[in-house]
């Protein structure tokens, strides 16, 4: 069974905290991206994409409790859980995604997405509106829809 994943969903007035990634393998075989996508060159010519802050729930601990830790890992934020937005999947992984309220400190970049962070492996905090998501890649994309409803006034 897959691992389900955990997301934070923080929002601030129209606009929203997502990761804005850039992601290159050395070959095309290493990469999911490229076999999603049909690429069989030899090499993996780089993925731009984004996604909202989260990750994998670990063992003994609840959604809610995965999706707060991954946001204070990823972006040194503290928050509280508001509601249970929707479910859906991430990579064929079950996904539950959190409004954040009550959110605390400013988002600078950290964990393991910071130590990884360089040329080839990008990450960067970026604030969006709706108007971005698609340009942006958002990924999955069927969050695009329902994130860009949640953030109209």
């Amino acid at each position: 069974m897959a691992i389900p994943r955990a997301v934070a969903v923080v929002v601030d007035g129209p606009r929203v905290l997502i990761i804005k990634r850039f992601l290159q393998h050395e070959t095309s075989s290493q990469c999911a991206i490229c076999g999603d996508r049909g690429w069989t060159g030899p090499r993996c010519p780089g993925h731009h994409y984004a996604v909202l802050p989260g990750g994998h729930v670990e063992e003994g601990e609840s959604h809610e409790e995965a999706a707060l830790r991954e946001l204070r890992e990823e972006t040194t934020l503290e928050a509280t859980i508001g509601r249970l937005l929707w479910t859906g999947t991430h990579n064929s992984r079950p996904a539950s995604y959190f409004l954040m309220t009550d959110v605390r400190g400013e988002a600078e970049l950290s964990g393991d997405e910071a130590k990884a962070d360089g040329p080839r492996n990008s990450y960067k905090l970026m604030w969006v509106t709706a108007a971005d998501i698609d340009a942006l890649n958002l990924h999955p994309a069927a969050i695009r829809e329902p994130l860009a409803r949640l953030l109209q006034p």
